[in-house]
């Protein structure tokens, strides 16, 4: 590979930027900035270096703007995260599991009432859930290709079936710089929302299709063990599902059928990415808005929130990772977020709250 010298640097420093002065330390070099558009300049120095193994960032000190730039040495993957087949492996682990939860689940609510064969009803629960979760990757991965940004292909996290869930989610890893807030907002807001539109639809569709026990049929099985009150939270948008079609409300229950459950964990996994925290989707946007000081605190803040939800696994896993890395650090760090952006992010707040697995006492009213 192809060496750059200390001059090839700053002669391409001097092409972008209007240079005021040069400090060169034992392992940076430092260049003094006077231009009033650095953001659009800044990214481009950026993707030049990354090509050239050093990496820059902007800082602003001394009343003034630097780039500060440094070589870097390529972080090794582990062996396993670097062969083509994890993914894969993954995924069909994550299929089989969904499979085997969506065969269960439906066989058991067939011994209340028949919704379907069991194969087919996992086949369809398997469809709606993978789909809300890779959806929900394919917006990051979108959204990544656009700011060209290299990603991972989504890594599936297997989860518990038939005592749990069958799956924790997916998660794809950067394999480039995030140059600027813009970036990593914007590839953070992507997937939650791509994965909320088929949680939506899914909800509309597991509401039109699940059946209703009246009451005097709800009588019959209060102690049969098959048939326990659903106790995990009712998230808003499938209270207004169920409302679509008239369900839902007092004298008669509706059956969680795999359908609804698939829309239940993509509402929760959206709910849990919105939240402020860490390096969750909201979290990075938490962090390009409030900067890292008060990013920690919305952290504290989420997992407080988590507590009173009783998801207390969750709120000790947030806790313990964000002690050890707290946030993602754009090279850009000085650029402000646009306005549009800072609008966007007031509608994921209440996105995040429509999401929420809420206790029955926060239900609404309007419910018939």
């Amino acid at each position: 590979m192809e060496e750059h010298s200390q001059d090839d640097i700053i002669s391409l420093v001097n092409s972008i930027f209007d240079v005021s002065d040069f400090i060169k330390t034992e392992f940076s070099m430092e260049f003094r900035i006077e231009d009033f558009e650095f953001k659009s300049k800044f990214e481009q120095l950026a993707r030049k270096l990354e090509g050239m193994s050093f990496a820059c960032r902007l800082e602003q000190k001394d009343g003034g703007k630097f780039v500060i730039i440094q070589k870097f040495a390529i972080k090794k993957q582990r062996r396993w995260m670097k062969s083509s087949w994890t993914p894969r492996a993954l995924f069909a682990i994550v299929i089989t599991f969904v499979m085997i939860d969506g065969y269960h689940r439906t066989s058991g609510t067939n011994s209340i009432v028949e919704i379907g064969d069991p194969l087919e009803m996992a086949a369809v629960y398997t469809l709606s859930l993978l789909g809300i979760l890779g959806i929900h990757e394919l917006g990051h991965i979108v959204a990544a290709k656009v700011h060209r940004l290299k990603t991972t292909w989504p890594y599936f996290i297997p989860g518990l079936p038939v005592i749990g869930i069958p799956t924790f989610g997916a998660f794809i890893q950067s394999r480039g710089l995030t140059i600027n807030r813009e970036i990593l907002f914007d590839v953070a807001i992507a997937g939650p929302i791509a994965g909320l539109v088929i949680a939506i639809i899914v909800s509309i569709y597991g509401a039109y299709t699940a059946p209703v026990l009246e009451a005097d049929v709800v009588a019959e099985f209060i102690d049969d063990p098959r048939f326990n009150e659903w106790s995990m939270g009712e998230p808003l948008l499938m209270t207004a599902s169920l409302a679509m079609f008239g369900k839902g409300g007092p004298g008669h229950e509706v059956i969680m059928t795999p359908i609804m459950f698939a829309s239940w964990i993509g509402f929760l996994i959206t709910f849990l990415n919105l939240l402020p925290a860490w390096q969750l989707d909201g979290g990075h946007m938490a962090r390009t808005l409030l900067g890292p000081k008060l990013h920690r605190y919305a952290t504290f803040g989420s997992i407080a929130i988590l507590v009173l939800l009783n998801y207390w696994l969750m709120a000790i896993l947030i806790l313990i990772m964000s002690s050890k890395n707290p946030s993602a650090m754009p090279l850009d760090d000085i650029s402000p977020l646009s306005r549009n952006r800072k609008l966007a992010y007031i509608g994921i707040i209440g996105l995040a709250i429509l999401c929420a697995p809420l206790p029955s006492d926060f239900l609404p009213s309007f419910l018939p």
